[in-house]
């Protein structure tokens, strides 16, 4: 749970990284902005699956 953490705690610093009117806040998005946001919550929901141990 701790990885989980601060992978999300990483990732949530991401839009920082973005130009200037890019970003969750930023006034438009492109298409490559939606697949890396997908990407990152299908990748976080398969960290989330793997690590319940099969349960």
């Amino acid at each position: 749970m701790r990885k989980v953490i601060a992978a999300a705690a990483t990732l949530a610093a991401l839009p920082a990284l973005a130009h200037e009117g890019h970003g969750l806040m930023g006034p438009h998005w492109h298409a490559t902005d939606t697949f890396g946001l997908l990407l990152v919550g299908g990748l976080a929901a398969l960290v989330v699956w793997f690590s319940r141990g099969g349960e």
